[in-house]
């Protein structure tokens, strides 16, 4: 299976650190941003705090084609075994969805909601 999720976005819609938080935080989900970090500002490992511990996901920036949709920005979310990690990316993910982010697991489109089941799935497992 693979361990990745890709979040295609408007260029202008990506979420500042701060408004990010506020989306996750509408969520109810146990996730905090790193304080001093711009979550999708730059590639490379994002950390965070998942229920108080360390967790994170990998993340890749890109271009893609704009479709008419105007989604040209490719967030490319990645993670290893670590339930943790699945979860922080699955939980960023539903929140990118406030952005009007369309995310995808593969070829299947995901919806906030089955996001948010699979973070859950992930926290339940720790």
């Amino acid at each position: 299976m693979a361990r990745t999720l890709t979040a295609f976005m408007h260029r202008d819609r990506i979420p500042d650190r701060a408004a990010l938080q506020q989306a996750i935080d509408a969520l109810d989900r146990p996730l905090t941003l790193d304080a001093g970090d711009a979550p999708l500002a730059s590639g490379g490992f994002r950390p965070c705090t998942l229920q108080g511990e360390d967790a994170g996901f990998d993340l890749r920036i890109g271009e893609a084609a704009d479709t008419g949709g105007g989604h040209a920005v490719l967030l490319t979310f990645r993670w290893s075994g670590d339930p943790r990690e699945e979860a922080a990316a699955s939980i960023v993910c539903a929140a990118l969805a406030a952005f009007d982010a369309r995310i995808q697991a593969g070829d299947t489109t995901r919806s906030a909601e089955a996001l948010l089941a699979t973070a859950d799935a992930c926290l339940a497992s720790f």
